[in-house]
């Protein structure tokens, strides 16, 4: 089975790679792009949700991981 990778990237969304399934909260499926990697929305601003459409860097979204 091939691996599934999940990054927080700096200040920006979650990078995801592998193949993966995603799901809304009511466990319908969410239609992932082709590519084998999605980017999604970690700021809460994307107009795309749950994929990231670029307004962290608008919002000067701050991503710095909690220890």
């Amino acid at each position: 089975m091939p691996d599934v990778d999940v990054t927080a990237l700096e200040n920006g969304p979650y990078s995801v790679t592998g193949p993966i399934t995603l799901h809304d909260y009511d466990g319908r499926a969410v239609e992932v792009p082709d590519g084998g990697s999605v980017h999604l929305c970690r700021c809460g601003g994307s107009g795309n949700k749950p994929f990231c459409d670029g307004t962290h860097a608008a919002i000067d979204f701050d991503g710095t991981l909690a220890n």
